[in-house]
């Protein structure tokens, strides 16, 4: 098969005027550098990460990687999905499990994945996101699988879609996961996770 020597340029899109509503096309259009998450048609302002943040998401994404070993697919925090027509989101970690069909190579994520990964940053309108508002959209979407991770309070939490929302199938502070709810063969050290953490130096 003839791999492509160069892609198409992208059009930039024109700058969106203060206060205007965006349809989830032109979020999902938007530039790499134009920050935010879509909710109810405006840009809402994304949590700053720290390097605790971010540490523990390239942790996720090394372990799940190695793990999937190409029959799957693993994103960071910049992969969008259209939740909905004025809604759009971008999580942590974005899992789409084995036999799951091939996202595209641009625009949204149209289809639900089968695992979405939080990691909790430790203010309280970022906890309400990730444990309230985030859970019900991700739940009404179709998401298989969600996890939230939270280093402030040291816990590693599985919850599994069910008709009325998710219902948590694992709460852990140590130890080793060692069967993942719809991951078969993966294990998650949550002990090496908090070790690797604990390497950033102290403030």
């Amino acid at each position: 098969m003839a791999v492509p020597t160069a892609w198409p340029p992208l059009l930039e899109p024109a700058p969106t005027p203060p206060g205007r509503a965006l349809s989830i096309e032109e979020w999902a259009g938007l530039g790499e550098d134009e920050p935010g998450e879509l909710v109810g048609g405006h840009l809402e302002i994304e949590e700053v990460a720290d390097a605790t943040h971010e540490l523990c998401v390239t942790w996720l994404i090394r372990v799940l990687g190695a793990w999937l070993a190409g029959r799957g697919f693993v994103f960071g925090s910049e992969l969008k999905m259209a939740l909905g027509p004025n809604r759009g989101r971008k999580a942590d970690v974005v899992v789409l499990l084995p036999g799951a069909k091939a996202p595209p190579r641009r625009g949204a994520l149209h289809e639900p994945p089968d695992v979405v990964i939080e990691v909790v940053t430790p203010t309280p309108r970022d906890e309400r996101r990730d444990r309230v508002e985030k859970m019900s959209e991700y739940a009404r979407f179709g998401v298989r699988f969600y996890w939230l991770v939270d280093p402030a309070l040291g816990s590693f939490e599985i919850f599994e879609r069910a008709p009325a929302g998710f219902t948590q199938v694992v709460a852990v502070t140590e130890g080793t996961i060692d069967c993942v709810p719809g991951c078969d063969g993966l294990a998650v050290d949550v002990d090496a996770l908090w070790a690797e953490l604990a390497r950033l130096r102290a403030e």
